[in-house]
C-alpha cells in the first residue's frame, strides 16, 4: 500500500500564528504568548530535549514515479547506500501531420536525451539500451483537468515487461558536466543515441490513418522504454530534462529521411521530423534499490535497536521514522504557551561525503495521524519558509519549526504518534545524506522556548 501524504490546514491556527507573528515581530521568542492568560506573573524558559527522541531507518514505499518534473536514468552503485538501478520509459507525440512527401525514404533514427545535473561520478561509462513499447502508457492528465490521476505509475512498475525484448538502439556513454563560464550555470548535455532503421521506417511509412491525431498515433507507435546497465561500481544517475516548452525543444525522437522533391534540388536538404515528450506525454521510470552490504542493513525496517546514524535518500529509498515521547507530556502543561519548538537534525559531513554526494536541497517532516495518514504539520500552513526543512551551509542542519503542531498536541487537537523524515523532491532528483541520529552525543535535538504563568 502506497502512503500517502496530505495537507492538513488548520484555519484557526493559521490565523492565531499570524496574530501572533504581526504582534511579535521585534521578538521572535514572543510567538505563541497570545496563548496565555493575561498575568504579569509570566517566567520564560528554554529547554533542549534529546534523550526522548527515538529514530530509525526505514525504506520508503513506493513512491509516484510518472510525470515527474525531471525524469530519471541510469545505475549507482554506492558503498555506503547500496545500489540503485533506474530505467525510463516515455510517448513521442506528433506536433503536426508529418508530410514526408513523395517516395520518402527513411535514412536514419536518432533518439536525444538532454540532462543537466548528474548524481554519482563521472568517470564510470555507462551503456544504455532502447527497446519499442508494446504496451501503452497512460498519461496522468489530472493536472490540466483538475483532478486525481486514475492511472498513477509506482517505482515498482515493471517497464521492461512492457516492451519488446529487441533491442534496437545501444550506447556506452560517460556522463559529463560543464559550468558556463560566465553565469557558472549547468549547460545542457546531450546523449544521442542511434536506432535502427526499422523504427524509421514504421514511423515513415505509417498510413495517414494512423497519424489523425495524438490518440491514433500513440496506439501505433507506444514509445520507447530506455534501460540502463546495471553497475558492479560506481556509476551515476542523471536528470533527464525531457518535456519540450517554448524556449527548449525538449528531448525528442527525430527521423531523418529523403524523397523526390528534396533529390530534385540543387543542393538537397537535410530533411528531420522531430517526434517530440511534451507536457501531455506518459513519463515514467521504474527504480530498485538494493541494500545489501550496506552499513545500515542489519538495522532496516527495524525499531529494535538504535542507530547513531540515520540515512535519508531520494528515488523511494529511505526515510527516517521518528518518535518524540516527551511531546505527550506537555499535554498536561496547561500553564504554558510554546514561544517556538525547533526541531534540528544534524548532517554528518564525513559519512555524507557532501563533495562527492551533494545533500537534498530541502527535506521533509511529516506527522502520522490517527487515520495511518501522513499529514504536514500545522505550521507549513502559516508557510513553508516557517516550516523550515532547508539545507543550512553555515551549520550542515536541516530545521525544522514545530511549535504551531506542539501546540496542537497541547490543545488535544493531534495525537503523538510519530514523524517522518523524506525528502521532498522523491521522483526528480537522486541524491541522499547521512544525519546523526539520536544515538549520537551530537544528534537530533528539540529546542522549546515556552513561556509558563504562575
Amino acid at each position: 500500500m502506497k502512503r500517502k501524504i496530505t495537507f492538513r490546514y488548520h484555519l484557526p491556527t493559521v490565523i492565531v500564528t499570524l496574530l501572533a507573528l504581526l504582534n511579535a515581530c521585534n521578538d521572535p521568542n514572543n510567538l505563541g504568548m497570545e496563548l496565555l492568560p493575561s498575568t504579569d506573573l509570566i517566567e520564560v524558559k528554554n529547554l533542549v530535549e534529546k534523550s526522548s527522541i527515538l529514530a530509525y531507518t526505514f525504506q520508503e514505499e513506493g513512491i509516484r514515479t510518472d510525470e515527474a518534473s525531471r525524469s530519471l536514468l541510469g545505475s549507482m552503485n554506492d558503498t555506503l547506500f547500496g545500489k540503485t538501478d533506474i530505467d525510463f520509459a516515455t510517448q513521442f507525440r506528433l506536433q503536426s501531420f508529418p508530410d514526408y512527401g513523395t517516395n520518402p525514404v527513411a535514412d536514419s533514427v536518432k533518439l536525444y536525451l538532454y540532462y543537466r545535473f548528474i548524481y554519482g561520478d563521472t568517470v564510470t561509462p555507462q551503456t544504455f539500451r532502447v527497446y519499442e513499447l508494446e504496451e501503452s502508457l497512460i498519461a496522468d492528465t489530472s493536472s490540466t483537468q483538475g483532478g486525481a490521476s486514475d492511472y498513477p505509475y509506482f517505482q515498482d512498475v515493471d517497464l521492461k515487461s512492457m516492451a519488446s525484448s529487441q533491442m534496437i538502439g545501444e550506447i556506452q556513454y560517460t556522463p559529463k558536466i560543464e559550468l558556463d563560464s560566465a553565469s557558472q550555470d549547468t549547460l545542457y548535455q546531450l546523449i544521442v543515441i542511434p536506432l535502427d532503421i526499422s523504427l524509421g521506417e514504421k514511423l515513415v511509412y505509417a498510413d495517414s490513418l494512423q497519424m489523425v491525431n495524438n490518440d491514433v498515433f500513440l496506439e501505433y507507435f507506444k514509445g520507447l522504454y530506455i534501460e540502463a546497465e546495471k553497475q558492479s561500481e560506481k556509476g551515476s544517475i542523471l536528470s533527464l530534462e525531457t518535456v519540450s516548452s517554448s524556449s527548449f525543444q525538449g528531448s525528442a525522437l527525430v527521423v531523418f529521411y529523403d524523397n523526390d522533391e528534396n533529390q530534385a534540388k540543387e543542393k538537397p536538404d537535410t530533411m528531420l521530423y522531430p517526434y517530440l515528450i511534451t507536457q501531455f506525454s506518459a513519463r515514467v521510470n521504474s527504480i530498485k534499490h538494493d541494500y545489501t552490504g550496506t552499513p545500515f542493513e542489519a538495522n532496516l525496517n527495524s525499531e529494535l535497536e538504535e542507530d547513531s546514524l540515520l540515512y535519508v535518500q531520494s528515488t523511494g529509498g529511505l526515510e527516517s521514522k521518528i518518535f518524540i515521547e516527551s511531546l505527550s507530556s506537555w499535554r498536561d502543561s496547561t500553564r504554558m504557551g510554546i514561544n517556538k519548538a525547533e526541531l534540528i537534525f544534524q548532517i554528518d559531513t564525513i559519512a555524507s561525503d557532501l563533495d562527492k554526494y551533494p545533500p537534498p536541497s530541502r527535506l521533509l517532516f511529516t506527522y502520522v495521524g490517527e487515520d495511518g495518514i501522513e499529514y504536514l504539520p500545522a505550521d507549513n500552513s502559516f508557510h513553508p519558509s516557517f516550516y523550515g526543512g532547508y539545507l543550512r551551509t553555515d551549520d550542515y542542519t536541516y530545521r525544522f519549526n514545530i511549535t504551531q503542531h506542539l501546540q496542537e498536541i497541547i490543545d488535544n487537537n493531534v495525537e503523538n504518534l510519530g514523524f517522518y523524515l523524506t525528502t521532498v523532491n522523491k521522483n526528480s532528483e537522486a541524491n541522499r545524506v547521512v544525519l546523526k541520529g539520536s544515538g549520537s552525543k551530537t544528534g537530533i535535538r528539540l529546542v522549546i522556548t515556552y513561556s509558563e504563568f504562575l
